[in-house]
């Protein structure tokens, strides 16, 4: 994003998180990083755009998968240093083919 004219804290890797929600249900899906370009992307083309952090390379959720999420809104946290980013995501948001990334429990067994 040339000339960001929001007040949005990306850390020193150029990085900022990405909490991604269906915005009907609310469901949480999955959270991801999104640089300054990714951002730029996900707002222009109204798909969700990430930054790789293992790979170090931009991606379009669902560009293979197919499994795309249609931007309904993005907003940002008190302190903007994280993206609220509200889909419509018809299919699974998970590699694993989970419907969201968020289907493992913490528990505490002792």
């Amino acid at each position: 994003m040339a000339d960001c004219k929001l007040p949005l804290r990306f850390d020193a890797a150029g990085l900022i998180p990405a909490i991604i929600q269906q915005y009907d249900t609310k469901e949480v899906l999955m959270m991801a990083y999104m640089n300054a370009e990714a951002l730029e992307l996900t707002l222009s083309t109204k798909t969700t755009w990430f930054w790789s952090r293992s790979r170090e390379e931009l991606w379009n959720k669902g560009a293979t998968s197919g499994n795309t999420q249609q931007v309904k809104q993005v907003s940002y946290d008190c302190d903007a240093d994280c993206l609220l980013v509200e889909v419509d995501s018809p299919g699974p948001a998970c590699h694993t083919g989970n419907r969201t990334c968020f289907y493992r429990e913490v528990r505490d067994d002792g």
